[in-house]
């Protein structure tokens, strides 16, 4: 199904964790690393197809992710033509993309490439946010940067939790050497917890 450009629809998701790492895909056979992606069939809207690939390229169901944002608009690349079947050259040109942002809510061991007899990728791992897209193949890098960017200012944030943890840790080894000392000035021995065995 492409519209009258040439553009194939199509959706991404952009996977993170509770560090807001990103989960890449290692193409399967290939030494390239993509987020998950996939068409969308007719009839279908970009969230019901997001879903759909969710669980036929990493093995999610609805209830694995929070969906936290989307892109506003199709961002479009173009395939170079020896990406291209011969016989769709001349009429395809390449992916429009709707981007999701989704959280994941479930664990690690809910991710299975195997979900389907079809797989895309053969190897998984978290990424930083920002990392570098040099293991994208180079026409889909622009975007990639594009939906990262707009993406980017829904990401959960968590400077302000990390910050208040460090004062409470701060706080609790200040006590914890209040202690100390006053166990010290009377002569006491900390408490030593049991020998490693």
């Amino acid at each position: 199904m492409l519209d009258r450009d040439g553009f194939r629809p199509n959706v991404g998701i952009v996977l993170i964790n509770q560090r807001n790492q990103v989960f890449w895909g290692k193409r399967i056979r290939t030494h390239s690393w993509q987020f998950p992606q996939g068409g969308i069939d007719r009839g279908e809207t970009p969230e019901q197809a997001m879903i759909r690939e969710l669980h036929e390229e990493i093995g999610l169901q609805p209830e694995h992710v929070r969906i936290v944002a989307r892109t506003r608009d199709w961002l479009r690349y173009e395939v170079p033509d020896r990406y291209i079947r011969r016989d769709a050259r001349g009429h395809y040109k390449g992916q429009k993309q709707i981007w999701f942002l989704l959280q994941l809510l479930g664990h690690d061991w809910d991710l299975n490439l195997r979900a389907t007899d079809h797989p895309e990728f053969d190897a998984w791992r978290w990424s930083d946010y920002w990392v570098p897209l040099d293991a994208v193949v180079e026409f889909k890098r622009g975007v990639y940067e594009m939906a990262l960017t707009e993406l980017s200012r829904y990401l959960p944030r968590h400077e302000q939790r990390m910050r208040s943890l460090r004062e409470d840790l701060r706080e609790l080894h200040a006590v914890e050497g209040e202690g100390f000392a006053a166990q010290e000035a009377h002569g006491a021995a900390p408490a030593k917890g049991p020998e490693p065995s």
